[in-house]
């Protein structure tokens, strides 16, 4: 009964973590989005105390059940775990832990974390890296069967569905999400969960508390016949039949050693209460009374109005083929509030990236800002009606803002290339980027102040612009436009 609970929980947390991430509409965050927010690091990093308070309690009652329930990487485990085990039954063995690795890593995630080396606490982090499988690898295969559905669709003029671009947003993570997923695969393949006890911080952190829970895997050295079969059953190596030991730091409560116990030696118990009652039918010779215990965990989600999930491109043509120009600073969304800010909170889970309607952020492929969102204005701009990333952030890094807030707040600035203006160098009379500043930041001049009838020019008020990106990308002029967005460091409001 307690495996059965455990997969049905963490079915249901990593199907809907999965749909979350694969969602390019955005309608199903108000539905799931709080699965992100229960996740450890992203609760810590975004300082919400009720589910820390949460999760160290659960830990404490039940053991490690946040690595086999809540955690996606987790569960993910076990699915190649399970596949490993068709190939092969009973093929693990116990092993001591390997406290100095599981250890190091820890202290060189904490340091990383708070020096802000963001490429290194996002590639250890367990959610985050499942983020960037989902939306790397699975979301473009996600959105390939949609256009799929979306030509049959039209074909039968429907209008159920609705085609969207599937595109490379960054190859450095691609790459890592892809040999992320190989490592992971292999060692859960051959040995469960290696990387969840040795390589995970998050686990590590969570070990500290499972030793103390109040519910945990005991033995009856009674009924125990040394067959062995729970220690080559458990995919965290941490049962020693031979002593009748487990070791509480690395068990996660899947249930897998009491299903394959034959005698019933194993029970899901408190050890004091089991003890106690065990020496006392001992002396008293009698058999003691069989008890079993359930585990249940809520998992509370929050229901919000619903908002506005087609894709609209500002009924505006199709700009295909551009380029990212150099950019000396980085854009942040408008709720990141600085660079500083994102780089100290963000876990690179790539959730704002996928669920992004305007396919204006993208991960990072800078070393010193690896993996963490970028804005870029090749596909589209950031409307300033749009805070869908800072909705849907669980880690504090892009802070929830509204919409007056949002169009505001200044996230750089635009910077005229007048050498590239078709409009500049008298080739036409453009101004795309006058006439569709949403701010009214850019003004058509005549380029000679003494001559009216001189070409006009772009003419920025650096005061004004709000950093949307619309004027970039709405320039006709390839593949750099003649006009790009600066970021600024710090954000301000104007």
């Amino acid at each position: 009964m307690l495996r059965k609970i455990r997969i049905t929980l963490g079915s249901v947390m990593f199907i809907g973590l999965t749909l979350l991430f694969l969602d390019f509409t955005g309608t199903l965050h108000h539905w799931l989005g709080s699965l992100a927010k229960i996740q450890a690091l992203e609760a810590v990093l975004a300082l919400n105390f009720i589910v820390i308070t949460f999760l160290v309690v659960l830990t404490l009652v039940c053991g490690r059940i946040y690595c086999s329930i809540i955690c996606p990487l987790g569960v993910l485990q076990d699915i190649f775990g399970w596949l490993g085990k068709k190939a092969k039954k009973n093929r693990y063995t116990y092993s001591k832990a390997l406290s100095l690795l599981r250890y190091g890593v820890l202290v060189i995630f904490v340091a990383a974390l708070i020096a802000g080396i963001g490429s290194v606490f996002q590639l250890l982090a367990p959610y985050s890296a499942f983020g960037r499988i989902c939306t790397m690898l699975l979301q473009p295969i996600y959105m390939a069967g949609n256009n799929v559905l979306a030509a049959i669709a039209e074909h039968y003029e429907s209008y159920a569905f609705y085609s969207v671009d599937v595109w490379m947003k960054s190859l450095p993570v691609f790459i890592i999400a892809l040999v992320t997923l190989i490592v992971l695969a292999v060692l859960a393949w051959r040995n469960g969960r290696t990387y969840c006890n040795t390589i995970c911080p998050v686990g590590t952190a969570l070990s500290f508390l499972a030793r103390f829970s109040f519910l945990k895997i005991t033995f009856d050295e009674d009924k125990c016949k040394n067959c062995s079969l729970c220690t080559k059953n458990c995919k965290a190596a941490c049962i020693d039949f031979k002593n009748h030991k487990v070791d509480y730091s690395r068990c996660v409560v899947c249930g897998g050693c009491i299903e394959s116990c034959k005698f019933g030696a194993l029970k899901y118990d408190n050890t004091r209460l089991h003890n106690k009652h065990h020496e006392d039918a001992k002396a008293e010779k009698i058999d003691p009374s069989k008890r079993s215990f359930l585990i249940a965990t809520a998992l509370a989600s929050t229901a919000a109005l619903a908002q506005e999930a087609k894709h609209v491109d500002g009924g505006l043509a199709d700009i295909i083929e551009k380029k990212a120009p150099e950019r000396n600073t980085p854009v942040v969304p408008p709720g990141a509030r600085s660079l500083k800010n994102i780089r100290q909170h963000c876990t690179g889970c790539q959730l704002c990236v996928s669920e992004c309607p305007n396919d204006v952020l993208r991960p990072s492929g800078d070393l010193t800002s690896l993996m963490q969102p970028v804005m870029s204005f090749e596909k589209g701009y950031c409307r300033p009606e749009c805070t869908r990333c800072s909705e849907v952030c669980p880690a504090g890094a892009i802070k929830l803002i509204d919409k007056e807030e949002k169009s505001s707040t200044q996230i750089g600035h635009a910077v005229v290339a007048v050498d590239f203006c078709i409009s500049a160098k008298g080739e036409s009379e453009c101004g795309n980027c006058a006439r569709h500043c949403p701010a009214g930041a850019i003004e058509m001049v005549p380029s000679d102040p003494d001559d009216d009838l001189s070409p006009s020019v772009p003419a920025v008020n650096e005061n004004a612009c709000i950093g949307c990106g619309a004027c970039e990308h709405l320039c006709p002029v390839r593949p750099l436009s003649a006009i790009h967005v600066e970021g600024h460091e710090v954000h301000k409001l104007i």
